[in-house]
């Protein structure tokens, strides 16, 4: 199966900022009072925590890639019955926390990136989603994109 452009196109930018994330230029980083520090680890903490858990419970259906694949089927249980995109959550979770615990302003430039890509690439998939799966829009009026409720 030929990969959309769209797909081919979200998931490089996406492991580009994922790259750029290992990464610090310490002339531009601030420094963080020790609670929002320790904060921002349990927070990245939650997001690998979450990633785990999304990716246990897509088994067969897990791809980087927006498109759905032939054998995808609808997961609507575990954390998927709170948000539609919690990998997206476990990644933003994990790169706030982790930009906020090592006090790197790249790393939250990064965190901002990916959660403007995030938005649009989870629209993209939501739409193709919605052509596979005909329960995906009473699934999408009960679960939150990113976060429950939202």
């Amino acid at each position: 199966m030929k990969r959309p452009f769209k797909d081919i196109a979200f998931v490089s930018v996406q492991f580009i900022l994922l790259f750029i994330f290992l990464f610090r230029i310490s002339a531009i980083d601030f420094a963080v009072p020790g609670l929002i520090r320790y904060a921002g680890l349990a927070l990245a903490v939650a997001g690998v925590i979450i990633i785990a858990l999304s990716i246990a419970k897509l088994h067969r259906s897990l791809s980087a890639f927006p498109t759905p694949t032939h054998t995808a089927v609808l997961i609507d249980t575990g954390v998927y019955r709170y948000m539609r995109h919690p990998i997206y959550t476990g990644i933003l979770a994990m790169a706030l926390g982790w930009g906020l615990y090592s006090e790197c302003t790249l790393r939250l430039l990064v965190f901002g990136s990916l959660l403007i890509l995030f938005y649009f690439k989870a629209g993209y998939e939501e739409s193709l989603l919605s052509q596979k799966f005909s329960g995906y829009a009473a699934y999408r009026r009960r679960s939150g994109m990113f976060l429950p409720g939202l």
